[in-house]
C-alpha cells in the first residue's frame, strides 16, 4: 500500500534540488543519479510495447503525479491481469479475441476503492497520446482500442489524441532513426521520416520549442543503488537525459520512457535513449528524460525477453502502488527530486499540465 508523507517533506526536498544554486553543476547522489530541480507531482510518461503497458500501469498507480501518458503499440491498463496465458491469446496478435474492457473497467475501480491504485478522479485532465501502425501484427487493432475505451473512461475525450499510421510496424517511429518503418526488428526504432517523440511531447506539454542537438552524453546510473530492494529485476544500469540548463539548477519536467521488449540495454545498448528522438525536443524545453532499463532473465523470475512487467513475474501487484518496478521507478523520482526515497506522495497538486516553461 502508498507510504503517506507531509507536505513539508516534499517541499524542502524539492527546495533542496537546486533552487538556491542556479548556475553550479546538479550534485550527483551515490547511485549516480543527479539532484535536480525537477517537480516530482508533474510527470510524464510514455513506452512501446511492454513499456507502453508500463507507462500506463505507472499513470493509473501514481495518478496524483503523472500528468500523461503516451502509448506506442500498447493495450489496456492490466489487460492481462496477471496471467501470462490471457497475455498471450487475449493481449497479443491480430486481436480477434481481445480483453472485455467491461471487465477491466470494473478490476480499476475495484483498485481505487481498495487504494492499491491511485484516485481515478485524478486522471481526468491528463492528456493521453495513443499510437499504433496499420502494420503491427504485434498489438492488433481491437487491442489497442481497448486501451482508449479505458481511458475515455476516465480522462476528458478531448485530451485522448489516438492515431494510426500507415506503413508502420511494431516499433518507435523516428525521423531518420532505425530500420525499415514497416517492419518489427532490433533495435525496433523505424526510420519512419516521423517523430514520434515530438509528436507525443507536443501532445502531453500543449507546446514545444523547436528541438535542440540532444547530443549531450546520457548520465550512466546505479539502477539497483536507486531503487534498492524493488530493483531486482531491473539491470545494473540506467539512462538519463539532462540538459544544461536542468543540471545547473534550473527548474525542469521529468519525462520517463519505458523501452519494449528486446530494446532493453543489454540488447540494443543506449540506442533507444540516445535514437528515440526524445532528447532533441528535451533540450530546447526544458525537459529531463528517464531511460530506466530491464534486465533479460532466463531464470526467476522468467522473462527472456526483458519486457517490463505487465503480465506479473514480479508479482501479483506488479501494476499497482506495490508494484516492484513501478517502486523502483519511484525511488528513482525521489532521488532526483531530493525527496526522502522512503517517503510517497499522498497529494495532487492544483496546477495543470503545461509546457516547461522557457
Amino acid at each position: 500500500m502508498m507510504k503517506k508523507s507531509i507536505l513539508v517533506a516534499l517541499l524542502c526536498g524539492v527546495v533542496l534540488s537546486g533552487c538556491s544554486g542556479q548556475d553550479e553543476p546538479s550534485e550527483v547522489d551515490e547511485s549516480g543519479l543527479p539532484r535536480l530541480n525537477i517537480d516530482p507531482l508533474r510527470v510524464t510518461v510514455s513506452g512501446l510495447s511492454s513499456g507502453a503497458y508500463m507507462a500506463q500501469q505507472f499513470h493509473f498507480a501514481h495518478s496524483e503525479r503523472v500528468r500523461g501518458a503516451a502509448l506506442v503499440a500498447g493495450g489496456p491498463y492490466d489487460c492481462a491481469q496477471g496471467s501470462l496465458a490471457t497475455a498471450l491469446s487475449q493481449c497479443m496478435g491480430n486481436g480477434t479475441n481481445p480483453p472485455d474492457s467491461e471487465q477491466l473497467l470494473a478490476l480499476i475501480r475495484q483498485r481505487a476503492e481498495q487504494r492499491t491504485i491511485q484516485p481515478l478522479e485524478n486522471l481526468r485532465q491528463d492528456q493521453v497520446w495513443l499510437f499504433r501502425g496499420e502494420r503491427d501484427n504485434t498489438v492488433g487493432d481491437a487491442i489497442f482500442n481497448r486501451a482508449h475505451d479505458i481511458y475515455q473512461q476516465f480522462v476528458e475525450p478531448a485530451n485522448i489524441e489516438q492515431i494510426t499510421r500507415a506503413e508502420t510496424g511494431h516499433l518507435w517511429p523516428t525521423l531518420t532513426s532505425g530500420g525499415d518503418c514497416a517492419g518489427s526488428e532490433s533495435p525496433y526504432l523505424g526510420n519512419c521520416n516521423y517523430d514520434a517523440a515530438g509528436e507525443l511531447l507536443a501532445a502531453l506539454y500543449g507546446y514545444l520549442h523547436e528541438p535542440g542537438s540532444g547530443e549531450r552524453a546520457l548520465v550512466t546510473f546505479d539502477q539497483q543503488m536507486a531503487g534498492g530492494r524493488f530493483a531486482d529485476s531491473l539491470a545494473d544500469e540506467g539512462y538519463l537525459y539532462v540538459p544544461e540548463e536542468c543540471a545547473q539548477g534550473q527548474a525542469c519536467s521529468l519525462h520517463i520512457s519505458f523501452h519494449g521488449c528486446n530494446q532493453h540495454s543489454a540488447a540494443v545498448g543506449d540506442r533507444f535513449a540516445r535514437e528515440s528522438g526524445l532528447n532533441r525536443w528535451a533540450d530546447s524545453n526544458r525537459l529531463v528524460i528517464l531511460y530506466p532499463q530491464v534486465r533479460p532473465s532466463t531464470t526467476e523470475p522468467m522473462n527472456p525477453q526483458g519486457c517490463w512487467d505487465w503480465w506479473g513475474y514480479t508479482g501479483a501487484d506488479y501494476a499497482t502502488l506495490d508494484g516492484l518496478q513501478i517502486e523502483a521507478v519511484l525511488k528513482m523520482i525521489n532521488r532526483m527530486a531530493g525527496v526522502d526515497v522512503n517517503t510517497d506522495v499522498d497529494m495532487h497538486a492544483d496546477t495543470e499540465t503545461g509546457a516547461p516553461e522557457n
